[in-house]
């Protein structure tokens, strides 16, 4: 039995994509990442048949209907109500193990009392890394991650700043300012004590958001290279900005920027973040 056992609850929620759910609880138990009783679906209310899906197909797990679609962080916080272990991990559907990556975050979370909210390193299918830990806004950085103009100079650095694309070099584990919410791993106590994901989101930059307090606890944030999870990444965020999806990202940037500083031009950093302190634990 792996030491995980017992250990991890992992939380997933699903928005019409069953057939993704399956695949990706197989690769936990699989792996044995955590068992079948700490697996914990959340079905965020689906308006398909999702829900008789996931009854019929899932067996052990835990599965909780929604009443409502409050977005990706409502689910994950319904299903964070529902766990009892010391460590949560968050996954998107749409992401599967293909081997125990998960054992030495957990060992290294054992080890620094310090380190509340680990990043997994996202790979696509390919095996090419999706580059998943990020520094904080600024509005230079949007523009350059959402539209062609960050193809060029002198936007094209600056993304890759943003990327942190030279922070993976040496393999080891290293200090992220925010990681993608689509594969994470974070001490349960701190989650709720930080009072979850702010839901005011619905949907894009909760994750964001989540890591800033974080930080904001006196906690780090980190990303261990090769700690793997397999995303098979569909970008809608990247859509025109007139879009559903492009709509909603600008609306949640909003959220973000009545929280934090989102500067013109420099990076804030973890220091440079806070415009309005909150006390830890509000949202």
């Amino acid at each position: 039995m792996s030491a995980l056992a017992g250990r991890v609850n992992a939380v997933i929620v699903n928005y019409r994509t069953p057939d993704l759910v399956f695949k990706c609880v197989a690769s936990i138990e699989a792996q044995g990442i955590a068992l079948g009783q700490d697996i914990i679906v959340v079905e965020n209310a689906s308006p398909d048949d999702s829900f008789a899906r996931l009854e019929a197909g899932l067996s052990g797990q835990r599965l909780i209907k929604s009443e409502h679609n409050g977005g990706f962080g409502a689910g994950v916080n319904l299903g964070a109500a529902a766990a009892d272990k010391e460590f949560l991990l968050v996954l998107n559907p749409d992401t599967y193990f293909e081997s125990d990556s998960v054992s030495d975050v957990v060992a290294m979370l054992d080890t620094d009392p310090g380190v509340g909210l680990v990043g997994l390193d996202l790979v696509y299918p390919t095996g090419e890394r999706q580059y998943s830990a990020r520094r904080f806004y600024s509005w230079a950085d949007i523009v350059g991650r959402r539209t062609p103009l960050g193809r060029y100079w002198p936007l094209r650095g600056r993304i890759d700043r943003h990327l942190m694309t030279q922070a993976w070099m040496p393999g080891q584990p290293f200090d992220a300012e925010w990681v993608m919410g689509t594969g994470f791993i974070i001490r349960r106590d701190l989650y709720g004590y930080l009072g979850g994901m702010d839901e005011a989101y619905f949907l894009y930059m909760e994750d964001v958001d989540l890591c800033a307090r974080v930080w904001q606890s006196g906690h780090r944030v980190v990303t261990v290279p090769g700690a793997r999870l397999v995303h098979d990444h569909q970008r809608s965020s990247a859509a025109g900005p007139l879009s559903w999806a492009g709509r909603m990202h600008l609306r949640s940037l909003m959220r973000f920027r009545s929280k934090f500083r989102l500067p013109l031009l420099r990076q804030p950093g973890v220091s440079g973040l806070w415009r309005h302190p909150l006390p830890v634990g509000r949202s």
